[in-house]
């Protein structure tokens, strides 16, 4: 999974488009490209940095006001100027960009080829974007109705953004299990795969829902579930500030990052401990507190990073609150049939919220009727609006690769919740429940 951007609306769309790849390089990426429409379909895409598709494209007109671009992370096919998104339809009329992976792309490849198809990647991208057009020729569909139908023939995880030659003023975007945003202008709209290159024009955000298509132009925005049914989108606020995404003076992002360290424990923990009065209270999952008190069982579900904060957890909240724990890969409890039951407690930890494993994970853990809790960093993605409750950990964006004030955020949140369960339990003294608050509270303190 790498970086979308698209934009649609009254302004030049290459800039945004080249500022916002430029936002999205700390993913890490092999190739990058772009489409603009300007009386055609034009497509520039380049394998190495966004700098070398900006040298590629210098002496090209690059004006139009509708548009997308895409860093890309090698999957199917190695990373070359071909391979490259975005990729085209057979007929050059229709352009995507994709993050995730189409599994059953090989079966409808052949089906494709055996009616003429050329394809000129060994993408599994450029298998999806054929699809769609053969769709739309052989049932005479608009682009909209032919890309529901497409979703609705393919397995695998997915966010793409696509532009036509014959439908120009508009963007199709459509996402399931990889995350996708749509920022909210005034007579215009911007689509990205996390809010870092949208923050700087508008702090209103729709994030799309697995299973949900928008149709998107200057001025309307639809959006549909899979099965057709037009679906009320909510408007988020983002608390993200410009600067957040800036190197503030330091060599590199990870630098900035360690040093920020502070501040973001202290975030974590503001308004939610009172050590004078021996107190945690938690209101993002007061409401369950009953529950709590007499659980079981927690289980916690979480991928890389999250996973080892996952096991400070399990110390903690076994150690204070004296409730069993187990800790789970979300990659392996997704495949296997665990043991769930309503009386369970899931804990899905997250940076970014829209991990596929966890996700997919919580969806098992919810069917089953357990109560599902998340600790995440970022407000209004996935796992957040999958949960019952849970706390955020107020980060802010992690750019450097090697996790520092998010692993040390989520530990500051179990923490927490280890504390707040010993208290409604009654596993902790008051007296030592202040000590603890007490030095929990000074260690982001300076000095």
């Amino acid at each position: 999974m790498c970086g979308i951007v698209g934009y649609i609306g009254y302004r030049e769309a290459y800039p945004i488009i080249i500022k916002g790849l430029h936002r999205l390089e700390y993913r890490g990426y092999d190739s990058a490209g772009i489409a603009l429409y300007d009386k055609e379909l034009k497509v520039y895409k380049k394998a190495g940095k966004v700098s070398d598709l900006e040298n590629f494209v210098k002496d090209v007109s690059l004006s139009g006001s509708v548009g997308m671009g895409h860093t890309r992370w090698a999957t199917h096919g190695a990373p070359s100027d071909r391979n490259s998104h975005p990729h085209s339809s057979n007929d050059r009329k229709l352009t995507i960009i994709h993050n995730g992976i189409i599994e059953n792309y090989g079966i409808i490849k052949e089906t494709l080829l055996a009616k003429g198809h050329v394809f000129k990647s060994d993408t599994d991208t450029e298998v999806l974007i054929h699809l769609v057009e053969d769709i739309q020729k052989e049932t005479g569909l608009d682009l909209l109705e032919a890309v529901r139908i497409t979703l609705t023939k393919v397995i695998g995880a997915y966010a793409i953004v696509i532009m036509s030659a014959d439908e120009p003023d508009t963007l199709i975007a459509a996402r399931k299990g990889s995350p996708m945003v749509i920022g909210v202008g005034k007579g215009e709209y911007f689509i990205a795969s996390d809010a870092t290159p949208i923050v700087e024009y508008t702090k209103n955000v729709i994030y799309l829902n697995d299973n949900e298509i928008a149709f998107v132009k200057r001025d309307e925005l639809l959006i549909k579930n899979i099965d057709n049914t037009i679906q009320t989108p909510y408007i988020h606020e983002l608390d993200m500030k410009l600067e957040s995404l800036e190197k503030g003076g330091y060599d590199h992002f990870m630098l900035k990052e360690i040093y920020e360290q502070a501040r973001s424990i202290r975030d974590c923990l503001r308004g939610r401990i009172y050590p004078s009065q021996g107190k945690v209270q938690l209101g993002g999952i007061g409401e369950y507190a009953e529950k709590l008190k007499n659980v079981d069982r927690i289980i916690i579900v979480a991928c890389g990073t999250s996973w080892h904060a996952g096991l400070v957890g399990e110390y903690l909240i076994e150690e204070y609150a004296r409730i069993p724990v187990e800790v789970e890969y979300a990659s392996e409890f997704r495949y296997r049939n665990p043991i769930i039951t309503d009386k369970d407690i899931v804990i899905a930890i997250s940076q970014s919220g829209e991990t596929a494993d966890t996700m997919a994970a919580l969806e098992i853990a919810k069917e089953r009727g357990a109560t599902i809790f998340g600790i995440c960093n970022v407000v209004g993605a996935s796992i957040p609006r999958l949960t019952d409750a849970g706390l955020y950990t107020h980060a802010g964006p992690e750019i450097g690769v090697a996790s520092t004030k998010a692993f040390t955020g989520q530990v500051t949140a179990l923490t927490i919740v280890a504390f707040f369960l010993a208290q409604q339990r009654g596993t902790i003294t008051k007296s030592k429940l202040i000590e603890y608050l007490t030095e929990l509270e000074g260690i982001p303190a300076p000095g």
